[in-house]
């Protein structure tokens, strides 16, 4: 079967066990209907770059599945009816990737940037420094 990744944002205003809740009928829904979830994350509220709904920000669900179009059409179908459901993204992938997801892991475990050894000394100013100087 087909592996997807999706990202459902629920409004703000629910519990955190509501917005749990959610994760799990939509995987009851893939389920009834052939799929199974691989695994899911809670990734907690978050603030948006913009304003759905008037909302500002929202509750932040991944799921990775293992489902055949249709259930995947049915999830979405009824997320997209679902009152609590602002916004739900689907994309279809080759393999999921293993271990949590970037959103989860620690800031020091992710890549690091380098040492930005390429803007050279940032002390020195030049001309610009010299022209402040006289003025």
């Amino acid at each position: 079967m087909p592996l997807y990744e999706h990202v459902l944002i629920a409004r703000q205003d629910l519990s955190n066990a509501q917005a749990e809740g959610l994760i799990e009928h939509f995987s009851t829904v893939l389920a009834d209907n052939g799929g199974k979830v691989v695994e899911n994350e809670y990734w907690g509220v978050k603030t948006m770059a913009y304003k759905i709904n008037k909302n500002r920000k929202g509750h932040y669900a991944f799921l990775k599945t293992d489902a055949p179009a249709a259930a995947v059409q049915e999830m979405e179908r009824l997320a997209r009816l679902h009152d609590d459901v602002m916004r739900v993204l689907t994309i279809k992938v080759d393999a999921h990737e293993e271990g949590p997801s970037v959103q989860m892991q620690k800031r020091d475990e992710r890549s690091e940037r380098g040492d930005r050894g390429d803007r050279g000394d940032r002390g020195d100013r030049g001309d610009r420094g010299e022209r402040r100087e006289r003025r």
